[in-house]
């Protein structure tokens, strides 16, 4: 029976598959082992998923973008449907479509069908909702059977991470595993050597798994709000005193799952009123247009890729002339920090959490093994690291060491 391991991620999904030679990701678009989670419906033909999707919605194409699609998952939007066209499309039949077309191109890297896979999940799906965290899992392992997996599993995305750092472990370790991830940060406390490694029974091994729905989307959201929706009126007055712009819109305009949302003739209606309105209306016009040409995942875009540039160079200028000659905003490291600094916070509280439920104190951890594309961001990876201290770095294949964890894990059970 072939197997896999499957990373559907809030951001990046990777595909892992399992050789004599060890494990490795499937090539998902062209060479490229990561896929983004992404699909774009065109209003006429068949839909476009990854790069090729964004790069369809970038250039102007007619349809409608949708990313993020994991976040949806124990959320109310699960329920809900997003307009393509004239028609209207569930959100569990989109996730299906993309995740279809990964099994697809996963097949084909493997040169044979697979039937079961180990699917990877956060630690909490939902935080503080115990039901709705098991109906996320129940509902994405419907999927995975709808779409042709006939044995499927789940491993804690930290624990698959810290097998595919075990791999370069050279003497026994207790290491804690970060996965900042594009919707979630995961933890795990684990005991790792060459000899445990190749047992079948590790679960004496975990002293501790924790998480918090936070994330590189939570990042992009926070310096979208902070540094771009003002310039669309956000925070702004209206004529009336004691007024001003309702939060709400710009809140779902910076939020990559509830942009759609906003995709709707009354709510173009309810901005043009409040353009009357509004002290700034100028401002409120911007808003008008984003909406009106459905370009709301172009700010988000735009978004996400300032915070990666400040993450790389300590500074960028977020060019906004598509939408208004001239339109510009420069970001640099201390905004990115000032309006998602408390996310640092809130993500090294975890740390401390899952160190206590471990029963251990910073000063017994070896090493922190870091993975995700959200530890790359200095304040996020500071904070982190500040919890440990004494601890040694390690540093794996930052979006695939949880899919290369996946395919080991999915070795040992169907292998």
């Amino acid at each position: 029976m072939a197997a896999c391991g499957l990373d559907f991620g809030t951001s990046n999904t990777t595909l892992g598959l399992l050789s004599a030679q060890g494990p490795r990701l499937a090539p998902l678009e062209g060479p490229a082992d990561t896929l983004p989670s992404a699909i774009f419906y065109p209003r006429i033909g068949a839909p476009e998923v990854g790069r090729a999707a964004m790069a369809a919605y970038v250039g102007g194409h007619q349809g409608r973008l949708l990313r993020s699609l994991k976040a949806v998952l124990g959320s109310s939007l699960m329920d809900e449907t997003t307009a393509v066209g004239r028609q209207r499309l569930g959100f569990r039949g989109v996730i299906a479509a993309f995740l279809a077309e990964v099994k697809a191109r996963g097949e084909a890297a493997a040169g044979a069908p697979l039937e079961a896979v180990v699917l990877g999940r956060p630690v909490h799906f939902v935080d503080g909702d115990e039901e709705g965290d098991a109906r996320a899992e129940e509902v994405l392992g419907t999927i995975a059977a709808e779409i042709g997996f006939s044995t499927r599993s789940f491993q804690f995305e930290p624990i698959a991470a810290s097998l595919d750092y075990e791999r370069q472990v050279t003497r026994e370790e207790l290491a804690l595993i970060a996965d900042i991830g594009g919707g979630t940060s995961d933890f795990s406390i684990v005991r790792l050597s060459p000899e445990r490694r190749g047992r079948q029974e590790r679960a004496g091994d975990i002293l501790a798994n924790d998480g918090v729905r936070i994330g590189g989307t939570d990042f992009d959201r926070g310096l979208s709000l902070g540094m771009v929706m003002p310039l669309l009126g956000h925070g702004s007055a209206l004529k009336r005193a004691g007024l001003s712009m309702p939060a709400a819109l710009y809140q779902d305009l910076a939020t990559w799952s509830a942009i759609n949302r906003l995709y709707d003739s009354k709510v173009h209606r309810t901005i043009r009123e409040l353009e009357r309105d509004a002290a700034h209306p100028e401002k409120v016009a911007r808003l008008a247009r984003v909406v009106a040409e459905e370009r709301g995942h172009s700010l988000a875009l735009a978004a996400e890729a300032a915070k990666i540039e400040v993450a790389e160079a300590g500074r960028t200028a977020l060019d906004l002339q598509w939408l208004e000659a001239g339109l510009s905003v420069g970001i640099a490291h201390e905004d990115l920090v000032a309006h998602t600094g408390l996310l640092a916070e809130r993500i090294a509280a975890r740390i401390h959490g899952c160190l206590k439920a471990a029963g251990v104190n910073a000063d017994d951890i070896d090493a922190l093994f870091l993975t995700g594309g959200s530890t790359r961001l200095a304040h996020v990876r500071a904070a982190i690291i500040a919890t440990v201290p004494g601890a040694k770095i390690a540093e794996g294949d930052t979006f695939g060491s949880v899919g290369m964890g996946l395919a080991i894990e999915a070795g040992r059970r169907y292998g």
